[in-house]
């Protein structure tokens, strides 16, 4: 199951736009699905437009009748970033009688960890941090790890560096979704990958990064991976830019290179940042709509249908909401065609048997989503991009980071 996903849902997208005349219809079965996430609050920047994608891709659903005379009824609920808000909105879905689950940030997949187990809830977060996965048997990932995207930018780093072993800081949210993948990327450089790791900063809410910057220079600091949200991160390569710091070239002698995971790049940071944004590095598993694709069409035309604005409709996070309601509308299809009633139970088993020849390929992402009872990471690919012209260029073919085998 390749790409021809993507062409057939772009072809109920664009019969979408054709009318048709009200007809009588029997009434199907409604599946109750829930998201619980920060619309607003700390991290609505990704919260806002990932809400949206989800909520865009399962009127879709239902408005072209992909599940038939089925329906998908979604509920969406902002937590404000709060874990006691999420928790109680969890328990509040299960009372409403949810079969899946989409959760939001890595604190509250973390604390609602063992609430998954003791329901058996399939739950796939917005959170990609590997912890995530650990003594858990109902969260699955939808793309690779922030672990495996920032040893993905770190051996690009060591690959591409010339002169010497490089010196890396990182800078990061402080959270355990900042923290995440830091001790990953040690161990990475522990098993061999050849860079040092001179600090790590956890940015508070001094929005004046100048005296961190020259700090890090004078260790001789050469590239920066950070690992937050873009609004930190626009605001130190603004000050760097005002410092003169900015390499213009990857590795540029007595400059920085900065790079980021997921969450800090996407056409937000571009908007935010400006001309500081130049040369800025940036690793994810999604596509952008700055290069033409199937899944960049028929984003836009998603976004088109339901009256969204050109940020929304172009921000990478609208694609992640996506590509989450594409994965939950997927296993209740095939759900549906083997004659299952469609519950938590079988949707679990359809999420761990997406692999091999049942892999998804959804348009949204640069690889296929694949699962199975012992993975529960889904696209494992990576592309990295860079900002030139003021827009993110892929820069090489996707990848999977070779480091995160060996720890």
């Amino acid at each position: 199951m390749k790409m021809n996903n993507v062409n057939k849902w772009m072809f109920l997208l664009a019969a979408g736009f054709m009318v048709t005349l009200p007809v009588q219809a029997p009434a199907g079965e409604v599946y109750k699905l829930a998201l619980s996430l920060a619309i607003t609050g700390p991290t609505s920047d990704a919260g806002n437009p990932y809400a949206k994608g989800v909520e865009d891709y399962f009127n879709f659903v239902n408005d072209t009748k992909m599940l038939g005379d089925d329906k998908i009824e979604c509920t969406i609920r902002d937590d404000q970033y709060n874990n006691d808000i999420t928790k109680r909105n969890f328990e509040d879905f299960m009372d409403q009688g949810i079969v899946f689950y989409l959760n939001y940030s890595t604190g509250s997949t973390l604390a609602l960890k063992k609430d998954f187990e003791e329901e058996k809830m399939p739950v796939i977060p917005a959170s990609f941090h590997a912890g995530n996965l650990v003594d858990s048997n109902y969260i699955f990932l939808p793309i690779a790890s922030y672990s495996a995207q920032a040893i993905g930018l770190a051996e690009y780093i060591v690959n591409n560096n010339k002169g010497g072993k490089p010196k890396v800081a990182m800078f990061i949210h402080p959270s355990a979704f900042g923290r995440g993948p830091v001790e990953d990327l040690q161990k990475a450089v522990a098993a061999g990958l050849d860079m040092e790791i001179v600090e790590v900063v956890e940015h508070g809410k001094d929005l004046d990064n100048t005296a961190m910057l020259q700090r890090l220079v004078s260790k001789g600091v050469q590239y920066v991976i950070s690992q937050t949200v873009q609004s930190p991160v626009a605001t130190m390569l603004k000050d760097a830019s005002s410092l003169g710091l900015v390499a213009k070239s990857f590795g540029e002698e007595g400059k920085i290179t900065f790079l980021g995971c997921h969450y800090t790049g996407g056409n937000d940071l571009v908007a935010l940042a400006g001309a500081a944004a130049e040369s800025f590095y940036w690793t994810t598993s999604y596509i952008v709509t700055n290069e033409p694709s199937p899944g960049a069409t028929a984003q836009l035309e998603l976004a088109k249908k339901y009256n969204r604005d050109e940020k929304a409709a172009n921000s990478h996070n609208y694609a992640n909401g996506m590509m989450v309601a594409q994965v939950a509308t997927e296993i209740i299809k095939r759900a549906k065609a083997k004659g299952k009633e469609i519950n938590k139970e079988n949707l679990y088993e359809e999420l761990q048997a997406m692999n091999g020849d049942n892999e998804f390929s959804p348009g949204t992402t640069v690889g296929p989503v694949t699962y199975s009872k012992t993975d529960h990471a889904g696209v494992d690919s990576l592309q990295l991009y860079v900002v030139q012209g003021g827009a993110f260029k892929s820069a090489g073919a996707p990848f999977i980071p070779v480091y995160t085998k060996k720890i």
